[in-house]
């Protein structure tokens, strides 16, 4: 089965980019090849939930969306059929996209003014797949319904010790409110935004909890000064900062999502904000493969 019990590294990182840091970082780009990161386990309940039902699997994303990614494959793997609709129009193109056809997803380009309806409707899905509400598993952007957090929240029983501090990238808010369900109140939790104006997702956060049946819990800090420009842009520092730590750890990065937590997580490091004697878990969040987008000579 592709949800089978593991469990991701947790490895401890001394790196001359955070000296004196008592470093620990979740590897959650190790859980499966394709099915990565914190997509593996957001989509692990809400598939299981079928119960081996022959569902569609409907959602939506970028070009480059980790989430459509991983959905392709794990549809491809449990013989579902799947459609992706994906912000942009016909003729766009990326190495993700062409990944996904091949897997046997159908993509179906919206332009803004609707991908934006699929935000607040969930059922605006309707208007694009000609199939009855009840044979379709409708997935939000970024896999971020409330069943996800569940299976986010095994991260934090994972664990060999309880961090002070709990760092990730944010995209929908999700991954760290599924963080904050694990943790039950325990230790702070630093979620670093990956886009811009994205002080929303403090009201998507309680909202996930709340649906999820969770505590609505505040032991977290949403810092959103360390987009580099918003999602999916990048700064010559922040690339430079992903090759410098790859080398030195041999863990790889992208600088869409983990690459920009670790850049703010070491800035803060060197300007004071966390006790010297402080223990840090930054978590991998995978999504590797959308690093293809900013591919380098």
């Amino acid at each position: 089965m592709l949800f089978t019990t593991q469990a991701s590294p947790c490895q401890q990182v001394e790196s001359r980019l955070f000296p004196g840091m008592n470093l620990w970082i979740k590897r959650d780009d190790m859980l499966h090849p394709q099915v990565s990161g914190n997509k593996f386990r957001k989509l692990k309940y809400p598939l299981q939930s079928l119960q081996g039902r022959k569902a569609h699997l409907v959602s939506m994303g970028g070009i480059w969306s980790n989430h459509l990614h991983a959905l392709a494959h794990a549809a491809a793997l449990a013989g579902l059929p799947a459609t992706a609709l994906v912000r942009g129009a016909e003729g766009m193109h990326s190495a993700m996209l062409d990944d996904i056809r091949q897997m046997g997803m159908q993509v179906c380009f919206v332009d803004r003014a609707s991908y934006r309806k699929l935000r607040l409707d969930s059922l605006a899905w309707q208007q694009y797949v000609d199939l009855p509400e009840a044979d379709v598993l409708w997935l939000p952007e970024g896999g971020s319904a409330a069943l996800a957090l569940r299976g986010v929240a095994e991260l934090v029983e994972e664990l060999p010790f309880m961090p002070d501090h709990t760092v990730l990238a944010c995209g929908t808010g999700a991954t760290l409110a599924g963080v904050l369900a694990g943790q039950a109140g325990r230790g702070q939790v630093w979620g670093i935004a990956a886009i811009k104006n994205a002080g929303y997702l403090r009201d998507e956060i309680s909202r996930l909890l709340g649906e999820a049946a969770y505590p609505d819990c505040q032991n977290y800090q949403l810092l959103t000064d360390f987009h580099h420009g918003g999602y999916g842009k990048v700064s010559a520092e922040l690339l430079s900062f992903c090759d410098s730590f790859q080398n030195e750890t041999g863990i790889a990065l992208e600088p869409v999502y983990t690459g920009k937590m670790l850049f703010a997580l070491r800035q803060l490091w060197h300007d004071g904000y966390l006790a010297s004697n402080a223990s840090v878990l930054a978590i991998h969040t995978g999504g590797l493969q959308g690093a293809r987008g900013f591919a380098r000579e």
